[in-house]
């Protein structure tokens, strides 16, 4: 088991080296410089003399390869410079907002499994029956259903319902407080795009749950448990279930990576200061150091999330861990 995680930590490197390539050298091709913004938005005209000047405090008159190579250097070791639109640390200009952008993800994760899998398995076992047609009606209407538009369904049941319970409008708040620092307020603003968020994703993995069940309870060994007597939970929870999750977990795992920079309109919606927003931010302003920065991060958690996913393929099916 250990020369597996080895394995896999190594194969880690050449993916982010590679990303990193590309997202640097793809940002020097889109048409536009992030000094010409800046000069800009002073209401000003410049001249190419300023222009020159920015660009030399920010490094860009550096060779490329050189510009490259002093940026990568710095992001192997954690630093990640300076944004070029705000001049502060873009550490600094992360933080608040991956807290954020973490905390949905892990919640919608979290709504996802709860509401996916269990579903996900009575839809199998009752196979053709009402249950199976409520629990696909279910899941069908979960993919057809955007989460923004989701969203503001819930943003608008909540101001009609304290409405009319309390006599007047209840809106979740806007200003982002840590869970440690005041939970009742932190969830209060952040479960209501976690449900929202999370029930779209517990429509995919709700299909491929019951999919995978259906396969699997085709096996000769389900066929063999239930001959041999066995309780039916026991048969659907030990023997089948186990097999079948090795789909369910690529996609949980993959839905995770996806919520932590692809929020933008949800984020929008609920008035979410996240990941999301903030490359939208960046890439308009062709800030190249917080974007690339934000690109490695996502980057980084897909990588870490595959494989998290990978050793629980190693621990689902042994079989793995030897190949």
């Amino acid at each position: 088991m250990h020369q597996y995680i080895i394995k896999r930590i190594l194969m880690m490197i050449p993916t982010l080296f590679g990303a990193a390539v590309l997202v640097f050298f793809l940002m020097r091709a889109i048409p536009g410089d992030v000094c010409e913004l800046r000069l800009a938005g002073t209401g000003a005209t410049f001249d190419p003399d300023a222009l020159r000047i920015c660009q030399q405090e920010l490094g860009l008159n550096e060779p490329i390869f050189l510009q490259f190579f002093s940026w990568i250097g710095g992001f192997f070791v954690g630093d990640f410079g300076t944004s070029m639109w705000t001049n502060q640390p873009i550490v600094s200009e992360i933080s608040l907002r991956f807290q954020v952008s973490m905390q949905i993800a892990l919640m919608a994760t979290l709504v996802s499994i709860v509401i996916s899998i269990p579903m996900g398995i009575i839809s199998a076992v009752k196979r053709n029956t009402w249950v199976d047609y409520c629990v696909r009606g279910f899941s069908i209407a979960g993919i057809a259903m955007p989460s923004f538009w989701l969203g503001i369904l819930i943003i608008l049941g909540l101001l009609v319902g304290s409405q009319a319970l309390y006599g007047e409008p209840w809106m979740p708040p806007i200003n982002y407080v840590p869970i440690w620092v005041d939970p009742a307020e932190n969830l209060a603003m952040l479960i209501w795009p976690a449900l929202a968020t999370g029930y779209r994703y517990s429509a995919v993995a709700t299909r491929m749950t019951r999919s995978a069940m259906l396969e699997v309870l085709r096996e000769d060994y389900v066929r063999t448990a239930r001959a041999k007597g066995l309780v039916e939970s026991v048969i659907v929870n030990r023997h089948a279930l186990k097999n079948a999750l090795l789909p369910v977990v690529t996609v949980i795992g993959i839905e995770f990576a996806f919520l932590m920079g692809g929020l933008v309109v949800t984020e929008q919606v609920f008035n979410l200061n996240g990941l999301g927003k903030l490359f939208v931010e960046s890439v308009s302003n062709h800030d190249y150091t917080m974007t690339q920065a934000l690109v490695m991060l996502v980057a980084l958690i897909f990588v870490l999330t595959n494989f998290v996913v990978d050793l629980f393929y190693a621990w689902l099916d042994p079989r793995i861990r030897y190949s």
